[in-house]
């Protein structure tokens, strides 16, 4: 059967509150640089307050990447949980206004949508804080059956898998796209997620998943190794398509047997690393949905992730669609 969608998407829905600031904030509000901790509904109206000037877009890791294959032109659907209040409200319209297919039902306060308090040092570098509020109630009866079978690949945020509801959300969504002959795309989110989920993580890599995306640190910390090809290795054998992310050393795709070393895209100046990850997730599933080579999948991947850290914010604001028309992919 034909598939309506490119990607389709199961991820934390959440609204990003971006603030430059100075190493210094961090030091003062005990903010962990690079990593994403997760935060009260009272330390968030703290940061909040604190965030005066700051860049506020709806967000969520799968959810940025389905915005960047609607930027490439492609057909994407999102499945997440808000709540029924004003942010709630503010995701929905711009992910539809994006071109994202979402339809999932708010649900009532509280608690309130999710929100990620995110402080981007001089250097780039993006600490999250992140309440996850709505988000985490997404369960089984949130999967839209249709909306799985419709998409060619579906993408599953590992972000998502904080509480047992909607990890087996995540795992009946997985089963509905392999029964229609699907692929299934994971990403692991972040290193202090795969420590609290090595075990299920490493089983649904086996068991699942087709790509699995992760940064260097996750697949390192994924395997319980500091050898990065022996990390890969054993990825490989669990999974037929692997990619390691290596910020400025560019990627790595292993698929089978063959190995595929990526180039960064050049940029000016790095601004704001957030949605790195989630962008070169973007432009590699596009390809991907699209046939296209493994090397010309991660060729789109590095420049949408080189687009979307030389501004604010996680998401393209160049069309990725006319940069890679002009790259010549």
């Amino acid at each position: 059967m034909a598939s309506a969608y490119d990607v389709v998407a199961v991820g934390n829905a959440i609204i990003d509150i971006l603030q430059a600031v100075p190493d210094a904030l961090l030091a003062e509000e005990n903010i962990a640089k690079g990593a994403m901790t997760l935060i009260d509904e009272a330390r968030a109206d703290h940061l909040t307050a604190r965030f005066e000037a700051a860049v506020v877009a709806a967000g969520g890791s799968a959810a940025n990447t389905v915005t960047g294959i609607a930027s490439f032109g492609g057909k994407t659907g999102y499945i997440g949980k808000v709540a029924d209040d004003e942010l709630g409200a503010r995701f929905t319209r711009e992910f539809r206004a994006a071109g994202v297919a979402f339809n999932t039902p708010p649900r009532p306060l509280p608690p309130g949508t999710a929100r990620s308090l995110i402080a981007v040092t001089p250097d780039g570098q993006r600490s999250m804080n992140t309440y996850l509020g709505a988000s985490t109630l997404l369960d089984v009866k949130d999967i839209d059956a249709d909306l799985v079978r419709a998409g060619n690949v579906l993408f599953l945020e590992g972000y998502l898998f904080d509480r047992e509801e909607a990890k087996a959300a995540f795992v009946h969504a997985a089963e509905i796209a392999k029964a229609a002959s699907r692929k299934v795309a994971l990403t692991l989110s972040d290193t202090f997620c795969v420590e609290r989920h090595r075990s299920s993580f490493q089983q649904l890599v086996a068991g699942h998943v087709d790509i699995l995306f992760s940064n260097e640190n996750e697949i390192l910390n994924l395997y319980e190794t500091s050898d990065l090809g022996a990390a890969i290795e054993t990825a490989r054998r669990a999974c037929p398509i692997v990619i390691v992310t290596r910020s400025e050393h560019g990627s790595v795709i292993a698929a089978g047997a063959q190995t595929f070393n990526i180039d960064v895209a050049p940029v000016a100046k790095v601004v704001d690393s957030t949605g790195a990850g989630d962008q070169y997730a973007a432009g590699f599933l596009y390809g991907y949905a699209n046939a296209r080579p493994l090397p010309e999948c991660g060729a789109l991947a590095s420049l949408a992730a080189a687009e979307v850290i030389s501004h604010m914010g996680p998401r393209p604001e160049t069309s990725l669609r006319a940069l890679a028309t002009k790259a010549g992919l």
